[in-house]
């Protein structure tokens, strides 16, 4: 594993141990006045969010009132429906719920080693992904986020990088850098989808930022009936916890194509029963909130900061990469190349100011990811604000 060095940072003793993945980093960074670094929602309660939290003894007897299928089946058509994702309803009891989207891609990685499948996963994507699979011995193969940019080369590239391989997993939009198949249109994902079904390939969707295609204003169209029509083999998950602010409290969910159902059903049973009812009643009545007020508590915070981090980084020695869809994170390329992304992270560190070293997210090629951090952008505005003013001032002073 590619790792950072201890190091004893000069005139503070100040101790910094080695990181194995980008969790550990965000666990570190809990601790620092400005955690830029976990995507999680740190944003304060709109006026509505207020009024649902306002109605939490009403929601924890609601919940204890009615059954736990009454409780999920009411998430499912809430969280399905507001996404658009009509199709996948017409299956809502083979949608099953977890408590978090780790929970899910361990499924699927389970899956994938009981069945001696050989991935392809994009890259870069979030680390999480390639450590469950690689402690689950999956093996993996990169593909190059590249590959998947122009919809008429979508088809050729993977036959030609992805042949060999059992399975293809893709983040939509992907986390770090905003790309997704279906920024514009959906023809890039039909050659995926087509490239996967002519070639007998399990698809593998990790859609937990699917949300923030809306909160760019755009719409979702719908994934599942393009999947479930052309007969493709697949597994996708979806997930509440990068979206709405509940300190934590959220819902994923795994579906599979009909043929995978029964061995993906097993799995999940012989992890968990259920998700908490109450849980999925505070989540569902966030969603319904987001369906009244078009998104905008969630749209106007990231925007707002967003623009702010743009406005105050941007130049220098950090160049903002605009990504295809505004998801919650902000991905900045380092323009000295005698500066690693390592050492500006533990530089930052020491002003309280926690930013992730983009090599985690590649993670066959972590030299490449040297060349980049990743902010935060779902934390309250005024806070944010306060860290970015910090964060120009210590880089000023680093790099004049």
């Amino acid at each position: 594993m590619y790792t950072d060095l201890e190091i004893t940072m000069p005139g503070n003793g100040l101790v910094l141990a080695p990181k194995e993945d980008i969790t550990q980093h965000e666990i570190e960074a809990l601790k620092t006045r400005f955690n830029l670094a976990d995507a999680h929602t740190h944003q304060s309660q709109s006026p509505g969010q207020r009024r649902i939290v306002e109605s939490l003894p009403e929601l924890w007897y609601g919940a204890e009132n009615q059954t736990q299928y009454q409780s999920e089946q009411e998430f499912i058509e809430t969280f399905y429906g507001f996404h658009g994702q009509h199709t996948a309803l017409k299956r809502r009891d083979e949608i099953y719920l977890v408590y978090a989207a780790s929970i899910g891609m361990h499924i699927t990685a389970t899956y994938l080693r009981k069945h001696n499948l050989t991935v392809g996963l994009i890259e870069p994507c979030f680390d999480n992904l390639h450590d469950l699979m690689k402690h689950m011995q999956v093996p993996m193969s990169p593909l190059d986020e590249s590959l998947f940019q122009a919809s008429d080369a979508v088809y050729g590239n993977l036959v030609e990088h992805a042949a060999d391989l059992d399975a293809i997993v893709l983040v939509d939009p992907n986390n770090p850098t905003g790309f997704s198949l279906f920024a514009e249109g959906n023809q890039a994902f039909l050659e995926v989808v087509r490239f996967c079904r002519e070639h007998d390939k399990l698809l593998v969707l990790d859609l937990c930022f699917a949300a923030f295609m809306i909160t760019s204003g755009g719409e979702r169209c719908d994934v599942y009936d393009i999947l479930e029509s052309s007969g493709v083999r697949y597994i996708a998950m979806e997930d509440t916890g990068k979206t709405w602010p509940l300190q934590d409290a959220k819902c994923a969910t795994i579906m599979s194509s009909r043929d995978l159902n029964d061995d993906i059903h097993n799995l999940v049973t012989s992890v968990l029963l259920n998700v908490s009812p109450f849980i999925l009643r505070l989540v569902t009545r966030y969603v319904q909130d987001s369906g009244a007020d078009g998104f905008a508590s969630v749209r106007e915070v990231l925007d707002t900061n967003r623009q702010l981090a743009r406005d105050s980084l941007d130049g220098g020695l950090l160049s903002y990469c605009p990504p295809q869809i505004n998801t919650s994170v902000a991905w900045f390329r380092i323009n000295d190349p005698a500066v690693t992304a390592d050492e500006l992270q533990r530089y930052l560190q020491t002003h309280q100011l926690y930013v992730l070293p983009g090599k985690y997210f590649y993670w066959h090629r972590p030299e490449q990811g040297q060349s980049y951090i990743r902010l935060a952008l779902a934390r309250k505005p005024e806070v944010f604000a306060e860290a970015m003013g910090a964060m120009k001032s210590a880089l000023e002073a680093y790099h004049g």
